[in-house]
């Protein structure tokens, strides 16, 4: 396994998504609000290369965020 250890993954925890038009965007200013398509309670996505492993929830302890793996998600599944 000693191998694999020096092999780099890009890993992305997709809290929630949405569409805006770049009008909207470019009128943001700090402090705007986005509403996302998912709410507190739906599962966070774990995508590894841009391919959907996991799904989860993120937990928070003090200054710390992690997420907690609820499923994995078999090979070839989408949203």
């Amino acid at each position: 396994m000693s191998v694999l250890e020096d092999i780099s993954v890009d890993m992305s925890i997709v809290l929630g998504s949405t569409q805006l038009p770049i009008r909207q965007v470019l009128k943001m200013s700090r402090g705007a609000m986005i509403a996302f398509d998912s709410g507190q309670d739906d599962p966070t996505l774990i995508f590894v290369n841009g391919t959907l492993v996991a799904k989860g929830h993120v937990l928070v302890e003090g200054e710390r965020m992690s997420v907690e793996i609820t499923e994995v998600m078999p090979k070839g599944a989408t949203i």
